[in-house]
């Protein structure tokens, strides 16, 4: 079995596979709002818990990502952080911001704002889909969870889209190396 895994920001990067979550709290109650569902799923991301964070997508997302062997979140990492933001609930529909921070691979701290979208299912909100910046100068990329064969269009344009990148700073630097900048988007 090929188990996928997305990044935040880097989601879409070069190299990109979809990753697993995790959470510490064992239980995947969700009924505290679109806030207290997004704190759970981070809170499993950071500790590495595929399980509890599959547990708070929707069922749909849930079961189309596991039918394509797909875990929507980086891997878990100690040293990551995370801050639940505003949120916006219009009926059965809800968006969360969240800034998640991590170290890069320079060991310098990196935020990375991510939007999730949430629906109530029942009585419970539950994640399904997310929208992130990969790059300063284009829109978001708009990830439904519940669609995954849209999800690997876009992680394959956002893999070519870094290596032109990439390309274009390796010329830069060939011909004036002062000149050179390092694309926004990081690998992870």
């Amino acid at each position: 079995m090929v188990v996928r895994k997305f990044g935040w920001a880097a989601l879409l990067i070069a190299g990109l596979m979809l990753s697993g979550c995790g959470s510490s709290d064992g239980g995947a109650s969700a009924d505290g709002g679109p806030e207290a569902a997004i704190s759970q799923f981070l809170a499993a991301v950071k500790n590495g818990d595929d399980k509890q964070a599959a547990l708070l997508l929707t069922d749909l997302a849930r079961q189309k990502t596991t039918e394509m062997e797909i875990v929507v979140a980086p891997p878990g990492s100690e040293t990551a952080s995370y801050k639940v933001l505003e949120s916006e609930i219009e009926g059965e529909a809800a968006q969360v911001g969240t800034d998640w921070t991590d170290l890069d691979g320079d060991g310098r701290p990196r935020t990375d704002r991510v939007v999730w979208m949430l629906k109530k299912q029942g009585s419970e909100w539950r994640i399904s889909g997310m929208a992130t910046r990969v790059f300063p100068d284009m829109p978001p990329v708009i990830l439904n969870f519940e669609d995954p064969e849209d999800m690997m269009r876009k992680q394959q344009a956002a893999e070519e889209e870094i290596a032109r990148r990439l390309g274009e700073q390796g010329a830069m630097t060939a011909e004036n190396p002062e000149s050179a900048a390092v694309p926004d988007a990081t690998v992870r």
